[in-house]
């Protein structure tokens, strides 16, 4: 059983240049391990972590020369464990990894998974590859998946990886490739939704994105038709910015949302793909495709589908 130890007085941290760039809510994670990400939330909403002797958001990145203030916190000094509740979802991860070398990884990321915990969530893919990957000193989301979407999610060794696959996305070098079924017949005219995307919190602190043009951030997807069915399509999704639920919300927007979406999908189509086998979203990142730090070429990682969306599709073609 892990030893726990509280750290009974404040303490001050300098972020340094391998700092530069990263959000305080991931440095805390990597500087107080042990801290659940609840945790770590919980001390930044009641501004009990400081940075320049001012309340910061968890999204602040930091600066070369930074100083963070952290107050007492209780630390776990044993190895990270995985909860047994999570074992069924993270116990097959190294069979997941799709790429890998010294700076970095790529995997395939099993829906109902969270890219990482907080938000009432304790544990994600990324604690998992922490628990899996002991010796690692440095392990970073790239970039993130809904819960609900599985596929290829990058994840850096280091942090210069880490800054050179940030500003790849800033520049629209890495490119991604989704794969989701909506109801009816697309439209083979529409092939790229430009709609401005707004987040708004309810009272409830549910999240929804929609589209507004005149305070939305700009938002762009590409979309291709993949294989078509009597009431349904199969589609290919680009995303060429990175706004949260952006395939999601971009579908809904021309009537066709994605399949089995709770949040912004059409009840009768999620009904009838449920009553096919369906229990999930049906939003897969299938491809990824970015410049290696390593050997500065292109690579390209595709991530299969998986069989119960395969198992969805073959299902519609014996209709």
């Amino acid at each position: 059983m892990a030893e726990n130890t509280t750290q009974f007085k404040v303490t001050y941290h300098t972020a340094g240049e391998d700092d530069a760039g990263q959000r305080l809510d991931n440095y805390l994670a990597r500087v107080l391990k042990g801290v659940p990400r609840s945790m770590i939330y919980r001390i930044l909403r009641r501004g009990e972590v400081r940075v320049n002797k001012g309340r910061v958001s968890p999204s602040y990145k930091l600066q070369a020369g930074d100083e963070i203030r952290v107050p007492p916190v209780r630390v776990s000094t044993g190895p990270v464990t995985i909860p047994s509740s999570n074992l069924h979802l993270v116990q097959d991860l190294k069979q997941r990894i799709l790429f890998e070398n010294e700076m970095l990884l790529v995997v395939n990321k099993p829906a109902g998974l969270a890219a990482h915990g907080g938000s009432g969530i304790e544990f994600g893919l990324i604690e998992a590859l922490r628990a899996l990957y002991p010796n690692e000193r440095f392990l970073e989301l790239a970039h993130r998946l809904d819960r609900e979407t599985s596929g290829a999610l990058i994840v850096c060794k280091r942090r210069s990886a880490l800054r050179n696959l940030h500003e790849q996305f800033r520049n629209r070098v890495v490119k991604k490739r989704y794969l989701t079924l909506v109801p009816g017949k697309w439209d083979r005219r529409v092939n790229l939704i430009n709609a401005p995307l707004v987040r708004n919190e309810l009272r409830s602190g549910e999240r929804m994105v929609e589209v507004n043009f005149k305070e939305g951030a700009p938002s762009s997807t590409g979309f291709d038709i993949v294989e078509s069915f009597t009431d349904a399509t199969l589609m290919a999704a680009m995303p060429h910015t990175g706004r949260t639920h952006q395939i999601r919300v971009h579908c809904a927007y021309v009537k066709h949302p994605v399949g089995g979406d709770d949040k912004y999908g059409d009840k009768a189509f999620n009904a009838w793909l449920k009553s096919l086998g369906l229990n999930r979203m049906f939003l897969h990142a299938f491809r990824v495709s970015f410049i290696d730090p390593v050997s500065a070429r292109q690579v390209k990682v595709e991530a299969p589908l998986p069989p119960e969306l395969e198992h969805i599709l073959t299902r519609l073609r014996e209709l």
